[in-house]
């Protein structure tokens, strides 16, 4: 098992060191610290309640109290307005994923602010995701869970964000939209995209990593380099079981 740590990489694009959170009176987080470089996949695993989700919350401020340094492209963010992290090329899928229902797939898509130049057109979003351009017309509330998933995570690819923050995506979905929103995962870090996975579904989280972090009670227990996986399997179990 590596240390909880990784190299400094020129290429950093996300640094969170000695990351402590609160909800009211309640400390969640207690120390994180993991780096992830551009273009990689990253995983945050463990059990509910872990910590997971607080970590991507935090790294936008959308927490109650903090304290460390969390870092983006090397700019110190902690004390930023969760607006300007955004416009760091910052995009935040939540597990709620946070669609207009009332609008159509296309009025979700045209929608949302452009914190980049370079996000994708709604041409591009629909080579993605053929099942949203067959449901274009129809209201958020009209969509499938796994629709609703994919324009979710659409929405975040026309903001120009390349730091991608995904909490939860496959909960709750048919295997077939699962293995869909891998091919998504996969073609996005083709194209150069930096993601962080919340996920507790292992066997969808582990083709697509370089590395996993392991967070219990609030903090790094281990990171996993890809190609360690197999001589790590049972305490990744012991770690994932509920």
């Amino acid at each position: 098992m590596t240390s909880a740590t990784v190299k400094t990489h020129s290429d950093e694009i996300l640094r969170i060191s000695n990351l402590h959170a609160w909800y009211g009176e309640s400390h969640v987080l207690h120390g994180i610290d993991l780096g992830v470089n551009r273009g990689e996949v990253v995983t945050l695993l463990g059990r509910n309640g872990a910590g997971r989700s607080t970590t991507l919350k935090a790294i936008l401020g959308l927490v109650g109290a903090r304290s460390g340094q969390i870092s983006v492209n090397g700019r110190p963010v902690l004390d930023m307005p969760t607006h300007k992290i955004a416009h760091l090329g910052v995009g935040y899928c939540p597990e709620e994923r946070g669609i207009f229902a009332s609008l159509s797939v296309e009025e979700n898509l045209v929608l949302p602010p452009v914190v980049r130049s370079d996000g994708m057109s709604v041409e591009e979003i629909y080579e993605m995701f053929p099942n949203l351009r067959e449901r274009r017309k129809s209201q958020g509330s009209k969509l499938s869970g796994g629709e609703q998933q994919m324009l979710a995570i659409a929405r975040i690819l026309r903001t120009g964000a390349h730091l991608l923050l995904l909490d939860e995506i496959t909960e709750g979905l048919a295997p077939v939209i699962v293995q869909a929103l891998g091919d998504v995962i996969s073609k996005l870090k083709e194209r150069g995209y930096t993601i962080v996975l919340v996920e507790q579904n292992f066997h969808f989280a582990a083709p697509l990593a370089d590395r996993h972090y392991v967070i219990e009670h609030g903090h790094v227990a281990a990171m996993i380099n890809k190609d360690e996986l197999e001589e790590n399997k049972e305490r990744l179990n012991r770690s994932l079981s509920v």
